[in-house]
């Protein structure tokens, strides 16, 4: 009998552990996306009795099924779960694709307030200001350079910080530039079709940018210059001898790859949602 009695307990306790182990996954992978909707999900209804015309004699109604699987926990953990992790896969909000002009919006020359906003957006308040530098570090890790910093996590640290600090100084003088010459700081997506007009454009709106009046194509010197001079300053810090010409050049070089890429999932963002089944 005592081990009959037991067993309940020790099986609600394991459901117990169960459900905060999927809450605290629920937590993390939503947190982001109900902060900016403001929509925290739903809460259990709560019956009133008022209005049921019920009496002593009456049996009450059958309990509406909807509901009873809206108020499961378990049900509303699982469903919270798959909405948090279909927002993180979305290329378009942010995580990727960054700052950008639809297909179907018209280009307006941002203002001084817009372009600080752009420029915050870009370089320290957004995750994918960072995850860009995580990455490109990564590689560094697995190439080894510098070997002076050695591996492990101390290594990939003093590489990620490298690589944020020479970003930070590029993206800083390009926004400085940008706004000096009147510069679109933003990618727009092309209003072509087909598959090749489109990733064509991506490769030259890397390399050339609208001007003050919205209509006319410019070389990207402000880009450029920044990625070169950010390459040249980064050799202040890395260990060793470098020529600072050749790491500016090479930084130039990285922006023509990472710009393009950028581009290109910026461009395709729609149909990568589409095949992930976001949208």
């Amino acid at each position: 009998m005592g081990k009959s009695k037991a067993l309940p307990q020790r099986t609600q306790r394991a459901r117990g552990r169960a459900c905060f182990v999927l809450g605290m996954i629920w937590l993390m992978t939503t947190g982001v996306g109900w902060a900016q909707s403001g929509e925290p999900g739903q809460t259990p209804a709560q019956s009133s009795g008022q209005g049921s015309g019920q009496t002593g004699g009456q049996l009450p109604e059958a309990p509406d099924e909807s509901k009873k699987r809206s108020d499961n926990p378990v049900v509303m953990t699982k469903d919270a779960a798959t909405a948090g992790l279909k927002k993180a896969r979305d290329w378009e909000s942010g995580w990727i694709a960054g700052i950008y002009v639809g297909r179907n919006r018209k280009l307006v020359t941002p203002t001084a307030e817009e372009r600080e906003e752009i420029y915050l957006k870009q370089t320290l308040t957004t995750p994918e200001a960072y995850m860009k530098r995580m990455f490109a570090a990564l590689i560094d890790q697995a190439r080894g350079t510098p070997y002076q910093w050695g591996g492990g996590w101390g290594g990939y640290g003093k590489r990620f910080a490298s690589r944020e600090g020479q970003f930070v100084a590029a993206n800083s003088l390009a926004a400085l530039g940008n706004a000096k010459l009147g510069y679109e700081v933003r990618y727009d997506q092309c209003k072509c079709e087909g598959k090749w007009a489109r990733t064509r454009h991506a490769f030259i709106r890397n390399l050339v940018t609208y001007d003050r009046s919205e209509e006319h194509l410019r070389p990207q010197w402000a880009l450029y210059g920044g990625a070169f001079a950010g390459g040249m300053i980064s050799t202040a810090w890395k260990p060793g001898s470098h020529n600072a010409f050749a790491e500016g050049g090479q930084a130039a070089v990285e922006q023509i790859g990472w710009g393009t890429l950028l581009n290109f999932f910026t461009e395709f963002s729609r149909e990568i949602n589409r095949k992930q089944g976001v949208r």
